[in-house]
């Protein structure tokens, strides 16, 4: 079993791939079987198929996006990585209502990803983001809600 600074070092790789668009590298280091987890959208991928496609969502949507890691926690099997992703919006993102279109808005987006890493590869990952302040930059939400009005009681 590695340790947990031996697993804080693939998730790091993990994104240093993400960073240099390098997929060959990225799929290096998830099993066969990875399940790729996209919380917010309740999306799940699978495989090396599905990893390409929840890399390959993100980078088309955002050519530009990088990733800046924050924090970098774990134990010998689980690893929470915590980063600001930011890039600018400018090609199609698949939702779970659909497709976003190109907005051209920036992002800057606190994302937490738990990572279960087996024998040096990532076999599972849960990606958690607030998928409302995302669509707020993209300006397709009102960026605030206004104070809560009182609800008159019912009688």
């Amino acid at each position: 079993m590695l340790t947990a600074q031996d697993n804080a070092a693939v998730a790091r790789k993990h994104l240093d791939a993400f960073n240099s668009r390098d997929i060959e590298k990225g799929l290096a280091l998830v099993t066969n079987d990875v399940k790729w987890m996209n919380i917010p959208f309740n999306v799940n991928f699978t495989g090396h198929a599905g990893y390409r496609e929840f890399h390959n969502n993100w980078t088309t949507a955002m050519p530009d996006c990088k990733v800046e890691i924050v924090n970098v926690v774990g134990s010998e099997e689980w690893t929470v990585v915590e980063f600001i992703g930011r890039g600018t919006h400018t090609g199609p993102l698949a939702g779970p209502q659909g497709t976003i279109p190109a907005t051209q808005k920036k992002l800057d987006l606190k994302v937490c990803e738990l990572l279960r890493i087996k024998d040096g590869r990532i076999a599972e990952a849960h990606v958690y983001f607030d998928a409302a302040t995302m669509l707020r930059q993209f300006g397709l939400l009102p960026q605030t809600l206004g104070p809560a009005q009182p609800t008159p009681s019912a009688r």
